[in-house]
């Protein structure tokens, strides 16, 4: 570059979880998923809401931004190609070559057109692809505020890459360093999202709806046929092609194998009752992604020598098997940032541009900050178009009223302070109930997020408290892990655990979520629990509520008691 960049705009786009992330001059001015804003879940469409929320923000225009750091490079992806030719020396795989050889070149080219519309974009700007997996370890290590630590990228692909082993250091001037690699077609998230899809759920969106399931059945039945279709190596693992043939990155092929559904069971239809055999299947699955991660974290520990560990990419979103690291105690402690997947990388690739243009300036407001969206605060809420609704103005015991509707058995949407990065609402855009309520878990399921009977909630927790409810023995601020539950928690709060004795819970601090700290309290007060359901201020099928008129709009179309949005009492 001719000159250092100061306004470095951070881009996921174009392929699913869209999202915008700014720095300038180091510090993060903002991030947010697009979905938030367009109410199109896992858009991938160009992230528009977004860009134009951050450069009003800080104040600037297109114009004034240097440079755009975007989350892929395409010669990755055309290197593949040529590779795919070896899969013709194999009987399973031949069929697989050309369309794959094809597939890569095909996405490598889409990949660099994509950069050239960046280009016309921002014309005083230089557009710089970033390595996939480097964004997701740059995001995941400084999101930590760690020194030092080990960092593992567990996804489905970026480029060639699904699985990085990497090493972080230094939180002022985070920088990451990839020791080894794994190489598609072994892919821990495509394996995950193909049995999800051959389960009857959208993959990459419903893969948690699998996890959930997979508690209420057993393993057994199938584990022989994952312990064969995903083998570990010393170094990672292997896919067996005969179970699941290499993808193409085209439609038309099928991501589970003619043998797969002969020994298992035939694809299910969406709207099929779900059987023992589904719920079989979910269970060895689950199990089966437990244990490699295991693997993959001890191979982290060795090749680094560090006692710390950050987990990036989609399957660090898989909480069961981040709460098995913990317990295993291979590290002394475990995190994973707020947006884990692919729409966090915006935030990782900026971060990544600034270290490598030579810009001195520390970085600042990323480590342990997950609050990082629009605030809707100062704006008017005009009821008009809800005509069924009310409201009236609350005062400074806000925290108070709540905790005591709360304790009354309302249900209540949340919507304060700005929007949370991330796939999980953390007290800004949630819906809270308290778990003592007779039959909370199935009145939330039907009536308000119109979900699966089968799917747990998770609860947020008093960080100084947690350790009465959760064995976990660390802090999980961003509900991105299971824990196992104490005595007290199965006896007074069981509503909150899972069938598999588990709950993926969030310690909420003062310094954390000043608000939502102030609600626990006073909830345990009243009650003599510091625990709450919160889930996400969303209904199924939508993204979790960005704006005012999304959250007024999940008011009016759900079982929700009330809104408190901001100050603001809003009920039907």
């Amino acid at each position: 570059m001719d000159h250092l960049p100061s306004v470095i705009l951070g881009l996921c786009s174009y392929t699913h979880d869209s999202a915008a992330a700014l720095l300038v001059d180091g510090d993060l001015v903002g991030f947010v998923e697009e979905e938030r804003l367009s109410e199109d879940k896992h858009t991938k469409a160009y992230p528009r809401h977004a860009v134009a929320w951050l450069l009003k923000e800080a104040g600037l225009t297109a114009g004034d931004v240097d440079a755009v750091a975007y989350n892929f490079q395409p010669s990755r992806y055309l290197a593949e190609s040529p590779l795919a030719l070896r899969l013709v020396l194999e009987v399973t795989t031949r069929e697989r070559a050309l369309p794959r050889a094809h597939g890569f070149a095909k996405v490598a080219w889409r990949t660099q057109h994509r950069v050239h519309t960046l280009g016309r974009m921002f014309p005083s700007a230089r557009i710089t692809p970033v390595l996939h997996h480097r964004a997701h370890q740059m995001a995941a290590f400084a999101a930590s505020g760690w020194a030092e630590s080990a960092v593992l990228v567990v996804d489905s692909l970026g480029e060639r890459q699904t699985t990085t082993f990497g090493h972080g250091h230094s939180a002022l001037r985070p920088h990451t360093r990839i020791v080894e690699a794994l190489n598609d077609p072994a892919s821990l998230g495509y394996v995950y999202g193909a049995v999800t899809e051959h389960l009857g759920w959208r993959r990459g969106d419903e893969e948690g709806t699998v996890m959930a399931l997979a508690a209420l059945g057993d393993p057994t039945r199938f584990r022989h046929l994952f312990a064969q279709a995903v083998r570990t190596t010393p170094t990672g693992f292997v896919l067996d092609p005969a179970y699941f043939p290499p993808r193409t990155l085209s439609s038309g092929h099928p991501r589970t194998s003619q043998r797969f559904i002969a020994e298992t069971c035939p694809a299910r239809h969406p709207q099929e009752p779900i059987a023992d055999v589904h719920r079989d299947l979910a269970a060895a699955l689950q199990e089966r992604t437990e244990k490699v991660m295991l693997h993959l974290a001890r191979r982290a520990r060795m090749i680094t020598g560090s006692r710390r560990l950050c987990v990036g990419g989609g399957v660090a979103t898989n909480c069961v098997s981040i709460g098995r690291i913990i317990e295993a105690g291979i590290f002394d402690e475990v995190f994973v940032p707020p947006a884990p997947g692919d729409a966090g990388t915006a935030i990782g690739a900026a971060l990544a541009l600034h270290m490598d243009s030579g810009n001195r300036r520390p970085v600042t407001g990323v480590a342990r900050a997950c609050y990082l969206g629009p605030s809707f605060a100062d704006e008017a809420v005009d009821l008009t178009p809800w005509p069924g609704l009310q409201q009236k103005m609350l005062g400074i015991e806000t925290a108070e009223f709540l905790a005591d509707q709360l304790a009354h058995n309302m249900i209540v949407g949340l919507f304060q302070g700005r929007v949370e990065a991330g796939p999980r609402a953390l007290g800004n855009r949630s819906i809270l109930a308290s778990p003592l309520q007779p039959g909370v878990v199935e009145r939330l399921n039907a009536t308000v997020k119109y979900r699966e009977p089968f799917r747990p909630f998770a609860p947020m927790v008093l960080a100084e408290r947690a350790a009465e409810f959760f064995t976990l023995g660390q802090e999980a601020p961003y509900m991105s892990m299971a824990s196992g539950v104490t005595d007290t928690a199965r006896e007074r709060v069981p509503a909150i655990v899972h069938a598999n004795g588990t709950a993926r819970l969030q310690t909420v601090t003062a310094t954390q979520n000043p608000f939502m700290h102030q609600v626990l309290t006073a909830f345990a007060r009243r009650t003599g629990i510091p625990v709450l359901i919160n889930t996400s201020l969303n209904v199924k099928g939508k993204p979790i509520c960005g704006t005012p008129a999304m959250a007024l709009n999940c008011l009016a179309d759900s079982g929700l008691d009330a809104l408190l949005l901001e100050s603001r009492w809003i009920t039907k």
